[in-house]
């Protein structure tokens, strides 16, 4: 049997691609392997949302191609979208079949990469004009036991630091009836919860005919299949209502976990990354928040460094952050992205300065976390039991409210929600027992 190997770099909407991938070259007759002396092809799904990711990418090329000296070469994603001429002069692919594959073709991957004339060839497509998103459906999602389920893709927000728009294209949804098949078929195969993501998700639906929201979808997923749990991806605080907070209240297959990018706790920071709310605004989102799902798991990104940032401004996110009813932080130092606004802005912040403020922030982030955790001791929640144990042998998984729970168990839990204590602390994760074995 022919082998395939696939490197994924970045986002869950790239990992649910690759799982695609999977699926259709299982489907082909090959073998989906991590290295092998008989690799036919070799796939690097890559990321550019940062620098660093950019560099991991051509790094993954070029390993890709010293390792599989004989295998034809695939590269997708969004770096390959902005960065093809680079990748063709590679001197590392003189003379070897390769393929560039665009965003906006992913669904043409598995058959131009086992066709008999590969050659050499760039497959890019005008994402920048895209109108239908990629009809990749995915049958198995490695040894997860969670899915990422990708309902929509691209972004027209541009954030003055972000180059994703120009990787992704405009907003393209997943027709309802095609999200809901590729639900059904998730939990034929035995998946227990679902993860609804895309570039932007709350502009789901927006974009379709007649158009509908990210709330409407996921009231119909959670009625239609109830004996899954759905949890939500990111999603931007002006896209978070009324109407999907009652909804995740009032669904118990929908967990209360919710992830809000802000990326700055500053009034002037934020209005010059081109983020449409002000930080009163995120605030009384994240209040609301708390208000319906007094438990949930709130995590908040932010951006530390962004080009102009003073001492005064950094400070007003340290205590703006400080100040919210959040659980966890996802901190991320500035990259520089060219193409974007914000590569044009002066002012770059010192290394070391960008450095110092993201370790205040991770920080931060910590004991934020762990209060939250102390605040979750003694309850007994639902937690679903991963695949693989932990170093200690411990089974482990995550609670509704997206707590890491560790705990004695027979491996007949695996892939099973059950019932566990939460009953002390232990570093990142907590430490349960067992109350229902009677797994679900």
């Amino acid at each position: 049997m022919k082998q395939v190997i696939i490197t994924t770099l970045g986002c869950k909407v790239n990992q649910y691609e690759s799982a695609a991938f999977h699926t259709a070259f299982a489907e082909a007759g090959y073998e989906v392997v991590k290295s092998g002396k008989e690799v036919a092809v070799v796939v690097i799904n890559t990321c550019a949302v940062t620098s660093k990711a950019g560099a991991q990418s051509r790094q993954a090329v070029r390993q890709a191609i010293r390792k599989n000296p004989a295998a034809r070469i695939v590269i997708t994603g969004c770096y390959a979208e902005i960065a093809a001429k680079e990748l063709t002069n590679l001197e590392e692919l003189s003379g070897r079949q390769y393929c560039i594959i665009g965003n906006s073709k992913k669904d043409q991957l598995v058959p131009v990469s086992i066709s008999d004339d590969l050659g050499s060839q760039l497959l890019l497509g005008a994402i920048d004009s895209a109108t239908e998103i990629c009809r990749l459906p995915v049958r198995h999602f490695g040894d997860r036991t969670r899915a990422y389920l990708r309902v929509q893709d691209g972004c027209e927000s541009f954030c003055t630091y972000c180059i994703v728009p120009f990787t992704r294209g405009p907003s393209r949804s997943l027709p309802e009836d095609e999200v809901l098949q590729q639900a059904r078929s998730f939990i034929e195969n035995d998946f227990q919860e679902i993860v609804l993501t895309g570039i932007h998700l709350g502009q789901y639906g927006r974009d379709l005919n007649p158009s509908i929201d990210i709330t409407r979808l996921l009231d119909r997923l959670s009625h239609a299949t109830p004996t899954v749990r759905y949890r939500i991806s990111s999603i931007e605080p002006t896209e978070i209502n009324k109407q999907l907070l009652t909804l995740m209240q009032t669904r118990d297959n929908i967990m209360p976990h919710l992830h809000i990018p802000l990326q700055s706790g500053d009034d002037e920071i934020l209005a010059r990354m081109n983020r449409k709310y002000t930080t009163a605004e995120f605030q009384r989102v994240v209040e609301s928040c708390r208000e319906f799902l007094p438990d949930a798991a709130i995590g908040i990104d932010i951006l530390a460094g962004f080009p102009g940032e003073s001492d005064e401004q950094f400070l007003n996110t340290r205590n703006f952050l400080a100040s919210l009813p959040c659980t966890y932080l996802h901190v991320f130092p500035y990259s520089r992205r060219p193409g974007t606004v914000a590569a044009g802005y002066k002012d770059e912040v010192k290394k070391h300065v960008k450095e110092e403020r993201v370790a205040e922030l991770r920080a931060l982030g910590d004991a934020k976390h762990d209060a939250f955790y102390q605040s979750q001791l003694g309850r007994t929640l639902p937690v679903l039991v991963e695949g693989r144990r932990d170093k200690e042998g411990l089974l482990q998984g995550f609670s509704s409210n997206y707590v890491s729970v560790h705990f004695h168990g027979d491996d007949n839990l695996k892939n099973r929600v059950v019932q566990v204590y939460l009953k002390e602390q232990n570093g990142p994760h907590i430490f349960g027992e067992v109350r229902n074995s009677n797994a679900s």
